[in-house]
Protein backbone atom coordinates (compact mmCIF):
# COMPACT_ATOMS: atom_id res chain seq x y z
CA UNK A 1 0.00 0.00 0.00
CA UNK A 2 1.34 3.20 -0.95
CA UNK A 3 1.80 6.48 2.00
CA UNK A 4 2.89 9.46 1.97
CA UNK A 5 3.61 11.90 4.36
CA UNK A 6 4.06 15.64 3.69
CA UNK A 7 5.72 17.69 6.40
CA UNK A 8 7.39 20.86 6.48
CA UNK A 9 4.53 23.47 5.86
CA UNK A 10 4.19 26.44 8.07
CA UNK A 11 4.04 30.22 8.32
CA UNK A 12 6.40 32.11 6.21
CA UNK A 13 6.76 35.83 5.22
CA UNK A 14 6.20 37.16 1.90
CA UNK A 15 9.97 36.81 0.05
CA UNK A 16 10.87 33.87 2.52
CA UNK A 17 11.34 29.74 1.93
CA UNK A 18 10.14 26.55 2.97
CA UNK A 19 10.84 23.62 2.10
CA UNK A 20 8.39 20.66 2.36
CA UNK A 21 9.56 16.94 2.49
CA UNK A 22 6.95 13.85 1.47
CA UNK A 23 8.05 10.23 2.94
CA UNK A 24 7.05 7.84 0.51
CA UNK A 25 6.35 4.03 0.85
CA UNK A 26 7.20 1.73 -0.11
CA UNK A 27 9.45 2.33 -2.63
CA UNK A 28 9.58 5.45 -4.29
CA UNK A 29 11.81 4.07 -7.42
CA UNK A 30 8.67 2.36 -8.35
CA UNK A 31 6.01 5.14 -8.69
CA UNK A 32 5.55 5.56 -12.68
CA UNK A 33 5.49 9.38 -11.55
CA UNK A 34 5.38 11.73 -8.37
CA UNK A 35 5.45 15.64 -7.37
CA UNK A 36 3.57 18.01 -5.97
CA UNK A 37 0.02 19.82 -6.52
CA UNK A 38 -1.49 22.59 -4.36
CA UNK A 39 -5.31 23.45 -3.60
CA UNK A 40 -6.67 26.96 -2.08
CA UNK A 41 -9.86 27.38 -1.06
CA UNK A 42 -12.10 27.87 -3.93
CA UNK A 43 -9.55 27.02 -6.20
CA UNK A 44 -9.01 23.79 -7.97
CA UNK A 45 -5.93 21.75 -7.37
CA UNK A 46 -3.00 22.63 -9.52
CA UNK A 47 0.38 21.28 -10.17
CA UNK A 48 3.35 22.65 -8.48
CA UNK A 49 5.98 20.32 -9.66
CA UNK A 50 6.54 17.00 -10.63
CA UNK A 51 9.37 14.43 -12.10
CA UNK A 52 7.59 12.65 -15.14
CA UNK A 53 8.30 9.34 -16.03
CA UNK A 54 10.57 10.32 -18.98
CA UNK A 55 12.89 11.86 -16.47
CA UNK A 56 13.63 15.61 -15.98
CA UNK A 57 11.58 17.72 -14.40
CA UNK A 58 8.02 20.14 -15.07
CA UNK A 59 6.90 22.94 -12.80
CA UNK A 60 3.77 24.75 -13.01
CA UNK A 61 3.75 27.76 -15.02
CA UNK A 62 3.82 30.15 -11.96
CA UNK A 63 6.66 28.59 -10.42
CA UNK A 64 8.81 30.59 -12.63
CA UNK A 65 11.83 29.58 -11.08
CA UNK A 66 11.38 29.96 -7.50
CA UNK A 67 10.80 26.37 -6.88
CA UNK A 68 12.99 23.13 -6.74
CA UNK A 69 11.55 19.33 -6.95
CA UNK A 70 14.47 17.27 -5.36
CA UNK A 71 14.44 13.21 -5.04
CA UNK A 72 15.95 11.11 -2.64
CA UNK A 73 15.34 7.90 -4.10
CA UNK A 74 17.75 6.07 -1.57
CA UNK A 75 15.63 7.62 1.23
CA UNK A 76 12.78 7.39 -0.56
CA UNK A 77 11.79 10.94 0.48
CA UNK A 78 10.78 13.73 -2.11
CA UNK A 79 11.17 17.74 -1.41
CA UNK A 80 9.66 20.98 -2.69
CA UNK A 81 12.16 24.00 -1.98
CA UNK A 82 10.45 27.18 -2.17
CA UNK A 83 12.41 30.37 -2.37
CA UNK A 84 10.61 34.06 -2.88
CA UNK A 85 7.49 33.02 -1.38
CA UNK A 86 4.80 35.17 -2.59
CA UNK A 87 1.22 35.44 -0.91
CA UNK A 88 -0.59 34.55 -3.61
CA UNK A 89 0.97 30.92 -2.90
CA UNK A 90 -0.99 30.23 0.32
CA UNK A 91 -2.52 26.80 0.15
CA UNK A 92 -2.43 23.25 1.10
CA UNK A 93 0.53 21.34 -0.45
CA UNK A 94 -0.29 17.64 -1.86
CA UNK A 95 2.55 15.06 -2.64
CA UNK A 96 1.14 12.67 -5.24
CA UNK A 97 2.06 9.14 -6.31
CA UNK A 98 1.11 7.58 -9.99
CA UNK A 99 1.19 3.76 -9.85
CA UNK A 100 0.38 1.46 -12.32
CA UNK A 101 -1.49 -1.10 -11.14
CA UNK A 102 -1.05 -5.12 -12.18
CA UNK A 103 -4.39 -5.30 -14.31
CA UNK A 104 -2.17 -1.77 -16.07
CA UNK A 105 -3.90 1.23 -14.56
CA UNK A 106 -2.74 4.19 -13.14
CA UNK A 107 -3.68 4.93 -9.54
CA UNK A 108 -3.46 8.11 -8.05
CA UNK A 109 -2.28 8.35 -4.32
CA UNK A 110 -2.10 11.39 -2.19
CA UNK A 111 -0.97 12.46 1.26
CA UNK A 112 -3.09 14.19 3.70
CA UNK A 113 -1.30 17.57 2.89
CA UNK A 114 0.65 20.35 4.18
CA UNK A 115 -0.67 24.10 4.74
CA UNK A 116 2.00 26.82 4.04
CA UNK A 117 0.92 30.61 4.47
CA UNK A 118 2.70 33.33 3.22
CA UNK A 119 2.10 36.47 5.13
CA UNK A 120 2.05 39.78 3.11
Amino acid sequence: QVQLVETGGGLVQTGGSLRLSCAASPNINDFYKIGWYRQSAGNQRELVAEIPPSGGTKYGDFVKGRFTILLNSVQNIMYLQMNNLQHEDTSVYYCNARVLDRAYRYIDYWGQGTQVTVSS
